[in-house]
C-alpha cells in the first residue's frame, strides 16, 4: 500500500502539469468596406457604451492600442481620452451614436467634423467584451510551524476572455466590419511544499491576438464574402 501512496504522487503532478497553463484561441472577422488606412490616418479606441453590466477595461483597450501600434505593420492609435474630450459631449458614454449611421447627424453638428479631421482618426474602434472566470475546484491547504512551512494539495481555474471590436468608417459614416477574439486557459497551483503556479494569462493572449488581426484589418483588402 505504501508503494501505490508514493506512486499517486508524482501522477497527480504530471497530471497537473500537463493540464495548468493550457490555452485554446479563436479569432473571428467579419468585413463589409475595404479598409486600407492612409498615411496620416489614425484609429481610436472607445469602450462600448453599456445600458446594463461593464464595458471593456482601460487596461485592456490600453493593452489593444499599443499592440496595435507596434509590430512590423503600425497602425497610428490616437488617444480615447484627448478624443473624447475633444469632441465633449458627442462621444460621452451616455450621448454615443449606437450606430455607425447615426454618426452622420454627429458630423453635421458644428465643428465637429473639424475636429475630427484635424485628429486625423479616420477609424472607430468600439471595443467590447470581459474576461471572467468560468470553472474551478480542487483544494489547497498551507501552513507554517518552527522550523517549517509549505502546501499540500492542488487548485484549479478557468478563465475566458472574450472580446469584439466594431470598427467604423467615421469619413463614409458606414460599419467597416468587426473582429472577435476568444481565449480560454486553465490555470493552476501544486502544493507540494512550495506552490508551483502555473498561469494561463487568457486576457494577455487575447490582447495579442486582437491586436494583431486589427491591425491585418487595416492594412486593406476587400470585403470577404
Amino acid at each position: 500500500m505504501a508503494h501505490r501512496s508514493r506512486l499517486a504522487v508524482p501522477a497527480a503532478l504530471v497530471l497537473a502539469l500537463s493540464t495548468a497553463g493550457c490555452m485554446s484561441a479563436r479569432i473571428e472577422e467579419s468585413r463589409e468596406l475595404p479598409t486600407q488606412i492612409a498615411a496620416g490616418e489614425a484609429v481610436v479606441i472607445l469602450a462600448k457604451p453599456q445600458i446594463e453590466g461593464a464595458s471593456a477595461e482601460d487596461d485592456f483597450m490600453d493593452c489593444v492600442g499599443r499592440g496595435l501600434s507596434s509590430g512590423e505593420r503600425p497602425v497610428a492609435v490616437r488617444d480615447n481620452d484627448a478624443f473624447v474630450d475633444s469632441l465633449f459631449p458627442w462621444f460621452e458614454p451616455a450621448t454615443a451614436p449606437s450606430r455607425p449611421e447615426a454618426v452622420n447627424s454627429v458630423l453635421a453638428r458644428p465643428g465637429v467634423s473639424e475636429r475630427i479631421s484635424a485628429s486625423g482618426v479616420r477609424y472607430l474602434v468600439w471595443l467590447d467584451g470581459a474576461t471572467r472566470k468560468t470553472d474551478g475546484g480542487g483544494s489547497l491547504a498551507c501552513g507554517a510551524a518552527p522550523g517549517a512551512a509549505g502546501c499540500v494539495g492542488f487548485g484549479w481555474w478557468e478563465k475566458e476572455s472574450d472580446f469584439e471590436a466594431v470598427i467604423w468608417d467615421l469619413k463614409s459614416g458606414k460599419s467597416a466590419g468587426s473582429v472577435g477574439t476568444n481565449v480560454t486557459g486553465t490555470s493552476a497551483i501544486v502544493g507540494a511544499v512550495v506552490p508551483l503556479p502555473f498561469i494561463a494569462r487568457v486576457e494577455g493572449t487575447a490582447c495579442k491576438r486582437l491586436a494583431e488581426q486589427l491591425q491585418s484589418f487595416f492594412q486593406g483588402g476587400t470585403p470577404a464574402p
